[in-house]
């Protein structure tokens, strides 16, 4: 009889596969896959286990210790205690500060700050009469103790240097501290589980371990999290769905400025952003994030366009910069940063259909100054505008702010919360705010609230209508 099929994982994106291969379909990585342990022998678990383990003690299939069956309108209202991080801007990431038994994963590149960022969280962090525990992986506890005094840090750490689960765990257990920090999840391993540190089985039974404990114990957590080459996540997706808060490092490590992220929050809202800037005392929130993302714009200059994307319950004014140019290449490169690729693809599809501006045989590059990822189709218009004017060679008119969503057609949609966008924009200096001709009615309805701004609003239909307006 032959023998049934291995599984394999790979450790870098969880990818599954029926058999070993050198490159993962999935991420790209090379021999990144690993085999999964056996079935049967999981479930009959190892031959050892030892069940005093504070991993074993709460439930399997649940992390919370309700069992009943209720009725919407027989749940009683669960009151969250929030301790404040000591970081207005942090803060606001969390919806008002960090949720008792709340597990956060945050997420970025190796050395833009993530660590300098959670040491000084630990010692601003309003614990109460518990203590903070820093557990490291990948630093021994004097290397902590360098950085600690770099930035200043004056709270009395808990410092942890083990990568075993069930040695952390008991620290945890004894110690019942009122924060956890995870320095980083990949690194820590469970002797009852099968697998070497940072694969899938170790990360997702390890994660799922010391969130049971968080729920139990109504400790809030906190863990690092590796990402691959392609920016994303390492490990299975399992362990974002698992969390209550996801963070999410943006921007060039090598940059002086940050971008941290919401991707998911259970106890806030998503999407919100929070800028800072590297310094020698460490992470430093950016005051007037508005002036930082636009400053030092060029004025009157072709392929530079403004206008406004919506992050989170911020409207937030950018810079797109286009460069079109000859192509050297059989195949021409269409490289963005920050606009999604596939939607910038449509909107060159839709400008040379409209204008036959001969763009197939040109490289394009396209821009969002200071490294932020937009997805806001309201920037649209201001991308098509920034495209054409590189092509031309043509700026488009001064202190205009252009927001419109680009059908396939060449039409321009409207877009939402203008009055946000139009709020923070008018204080850069902006005259001038093109808009889709289907908002006009509402503009003209509501001109009492827009008329202390002094703008002039510039309404078009449709591509050809919007780009005879900013060109003139």
């Amino acid at each position: 009889m032959a023998g049934k099929n291995k599984k394999f994982f790979c450790k870098e994106c969880g990818y599954e596969s029926i058999g070993w291969l050198g490159k993962c379909p999935g991420c790209g990585s090379f021999n990144s896959l690993v085999e999964a342990p056996d079935e049967e022998q999981e479930k009959k678990g190892p031959a050892k286990a030892n069940t005093s383990s504070p991993s074993l003690k709460a439930s399997s299939y649940s992390w919370t210790n309700s069992e009943a069956t209720l009725k919407l309108s027989e749940c009683g209202k669960e009151v969250y205690k929030r301790h404040s991080t000591g970081l207005k801007e942090l803060d606001e990431l969390f919806g008002g500060g960090i949720t008792d038994g709340s597990v956060t994963l945050v997420a970025g590149e190796p050395g833009i700050g993530k660590s300098t960022l959670l040491l000084k969280l630990a010692d601003q962090y309003d614990s109460g009469d518990g203590e903070v525990l820093y557990v490291s992986g990948e630093e021994s506890p004097t290397q902590i103790k360098m950085r600690a005094v770099r930035l200043k840090v004056r709270k009395d750490l808990l410092i942890c240097a083990h990568t075993k689960f069930e040695t952390i765990a008991g620290e945890i257990s004894d110690r019942h501290p009122s924060l956890v920090i995870i320095d980083s999840i990949q690194t820590l391993y469970s002797e009852n589980v099968s697998g070497t540190p940072g694969s899938v089985t170790q990360a997702r039974e390890v994660t799922s371990g010391l969130v049971r404990m968080a729920k139990e114990n109504n400790i809030s957590m906190i863990l690092v999290g590796h990402i691959t080459k392609e920016g994303s996540i390492a490990g299975p997706k399992i362990l974002e769905h698992m969390v209550d808060t996801v963070l999410d490092f943006e921007g060039d490590s090598s940059g002086g400025y940050r971008i941290l992220r919401v991707i998911k929050n259970r106890f806030g809202r998503s999407g919100e952003l929070a800028f800072f800037e590297m310094q020698n005392s460490g992470l430093v929130p950016v005051p007037n994030t508005s002036a930082l993302l636009i400053s030092g714009r060029p004025l009157n200059a072709a392929g530079s366009v403004l206008t406004s994307a919506i992050e989170g319950s911020s409207a937030i004014p950018i810079e797109i910069q286009a460069l079109v140019t000859d192509s050297c290449y059989p195949n021409p490169q269409r490289m963005t940063y920050g606009p999604d690729r596939m939607r910038t693809n449509m909107i060159i599809a839709v400008c040379e259909k409209n204008f036959r501006l001969g763009l197939s045989d040109k490289d394009i590059f396209v821009n969002v100054i200071s490294g932020l990822k937009i997805s806001d189709p309201a920037t649209d218009l201001a991308l098509a505008c920034a495209i054409i004017s590189s092509v031309k060679d043509l700026p488009v008119k001064a202190n205009t702010l252009i927001l419109g969503e680009i059908g396939l057609s060449g039409e321009i949609r409207p877009v939402a919360n203008i009055m946000k966008r139009i709020i923070e924009a008018s204080a850069l200096g902006v005259t001038n705010v093109v808009l889709p001709g289907s908002m006009a009615k509402d503009i003209e309805k509501n001109k009492d609230n827009y008329s202390g701004f002094g703008l002039e609003f510039i309404f078009a239909d449709n591509i050809h209508e919007a780009v005879d307006i900013v060109f003139a």
